[in-house]
């Protein structure tokens, strides 16, 4: 069965204005703290992931008698915030994450970044956060890179990586929705999320801890669900895996994601499955992408439950040749090994896991016709 377009995916599908037209809604604020050259050096010619930041910020207030407000882009710098604000104490806070490329004539584009402004009022919606407009996301991203259009290194694997994120800065002490929220947006240069490159991680699939549960908030992009998964992650670690697999809360039986990237299987015969999504899972913007690159190439894709059982048969049957995981950060990453409780199993084979990244980055990098409309020129 097709993919059946989400309402995500509607509205990331719908035209954006310009960014030319959309570019001085965050006034500028000039200043005179940018990192010195040597300190810009140091830091494009070794880059890291989140590591390091640019020289600005996009900002923005929520007020309830003045909507969204004071928009710009300013110094980046600490935030003030008063010991009561409410995100410190009832977690109200959700974010994002893309990325900012240069291509080899120079000029600055995004991927997809309607779909991010989409889910960020999703997960707002889940977590009673006020909607940010679309196009007020998309110009804060185009006045954020114009203003650090610098910091936007060359490379493969290379990009200006953004954060947009929204909290509730409030002050008070009371289980209810704020009534006041910020909206800031940083930028990291940044190289690959996985220093070894391509090479296929190891994870494990943990059986005791679950990052999301029936009604929860595992389809928003909150910080409540990285921080449950962290203490699992930990203990794959210390197993000496590169992350963890968690299954559905309900059963404790069926693949939900990893910590923070959707997971994919590709078949003997060639076709792939991935879980449903359940409202446990996050809906990622690059599996949306993957989902559709796919299909439009000719390969059959199975949104359907998978369960472990079925997955350990499957390798072990050989029916089951590659597993990956997909999101913003890293693209697409090889699963090399899969363990858990009493089962080990290795899957050696990366070869469709290989060609989905190099397509992907490939159009991402300008170096392959985008004949889907997922780029947007920023500068």
């Amino acid at each position: 069965m097709a993919h059946q377009e989400t309402d995500l995916e509607k509205i990331a599908g719908r035209e954006l204005p310009a960014a030319s037209e959309l570019a001085g809604r965050f006034v500028l604020q000039h200043h005179d703290h940018r990192k010195t050259d040597a300190q810009y050096g140091k830091i494009m010619g070794n880059l890291g992931f989140g590591v390091d930041f640019s020289d600005y910020m996009a900002r923005a207030t929520w007020t309830a008698d003045a909507g969204w407000h004071n928009k710009v882009i300013e110094p980046y710098g600490s935030i003030a915030l008063d010991p009561g604000a409410s995100v410190l104490h009832y977690g109200q806070e959700i974010f994002e994450g893309l990325k900012a490329y240069r291509h080899d004539d120079g000029t600055v584009w995004t991927f997809r970044p309607s779909y991010n402004g989409a889910r960020l009022n999703y997960s707002g919606a889940r977590l009673a956060i006020p909607e940010l407009p679309i196009e007020d996301f998309i110009a804060s991203i185009v006045d954020l890179v114009r203003a650090d259009q610098r910091w936007v290194p060359t490379g493969q694997g290379a990009s200006l990586y953004l954060r947009p994120f929204i909290f509730a800065s409030e002050s008070f002490l009371g289980v209810r929705a704020a009534t006041r929220y910020e909206y800031v947006v940083i930028a990291s240069p940044s190289g690959p999320y996985f220093t070894n490159g391509f090479k296929p991680i190891e994870v494990w699939v943990d059986q005791k801890y679950h990052r999301a549960g029936p009604g929860g908030m595992g389809d928003a992009k909150t910080g409540g669900n990285y921080a449950s998964s962290l203490l699992p992650k930990i203990d794959a670690h210390y197993r000496g895996f590169d992350e963890v697999l968690f299954l559905d809360a309900a059963t404790n039986s069926n693949l939900d994601e990893l910590g923070g990237m959707n997971v994919f299987l590709v078949l003997k015969d060639g076709s792939v499955k991935t879980p449903q999504l359940t409202g446990n899972i996050l809906p990622g913007a690059t599996r949306s992408s993957i989902i559709r690159f796919l299909e439009a190439q000719g390969t059959a894709v199975d949104e359907c439950t998978i369960s472990l059982a079925a997955l350990r048969e499957g390798i072990e049957a050989g029916e089951i040749q590659e597993m990956f995981a997909c999101g913003t950060a890293a693209v697409v990453t090889s699963i090399g090994r899969i363990a858990g409780e009493n089962f080990d199993l290795s899957l050696p084979n990366n070869t469709v896991t290989r060609h989905i990244y190099d397509e992907l980055t490939s159009i991402q990098l300008g170096n392959k016709e985008d004949s889907f409309g997922w780029l947007y020129q920023l500068a």
